[in-house]
């Protein structure tokens, strides 16, 4: 039989690692907490009244992280802001992230002035969701 005794530096090596992976899932979920609540209003919104929208504004804008040797650019997000009628003028975004500029641009510029389908929120027209599905 053999048995294993741990040292306190092999507890302070498992403190020190979990540490480290409790703060990089802090950083993922800070970058990408957008996208969360986006598909989070997806999977409620998929219910609601659908009305027409038109894309009308597009943007790409670069993603910076302060890094240890100064800004670093670690994407481009992309926003398409449409407008709608329920009864009042009405607006919303759907965004993405990219790695490539010229690809964000492309994809946005792709949109620009098309109509889409949004889901509105019964019990608040100001709020919609335009579904991935629906692009």
């Amino acid at each position: 039989m053999k048995v294993i005794m741990l040292t306190r530096n092999t507890v302070d090596d498992w403190l020190n690692i979990s540490i480290f992976i409790t703060i990089g899932a802090g950083a993922v979920a800070t970058r990408y907490w957008r996208f969360v609540v986006q598909w989070l209003n997806e999977m409620r919104g998929r219910d609601w009244s659908k009305t027409s929208a038109i894309i009308e504004v597009i943007s790409v804008v670069e993603q910076k992280e302060q890094g240890r040797y100064g800004e670093r650019v670690v994407g481009y997000l992309a926003t398409l802001t449409y407008f709608y009628r329920n009864p009042e003028l009405q607006m919303g975004e759907y965004s993405r992230i990219f790695d490539d500029e010229e690809e964000a641009k492309a994809w946005t510029a792709s949109y620009k002035g098309r109509s889409v389908m949004v889901h509105v929120d019964p019990r608040d027209p100001t709020h919609s969701v335009l579904c991935k599905e629906e692009l």
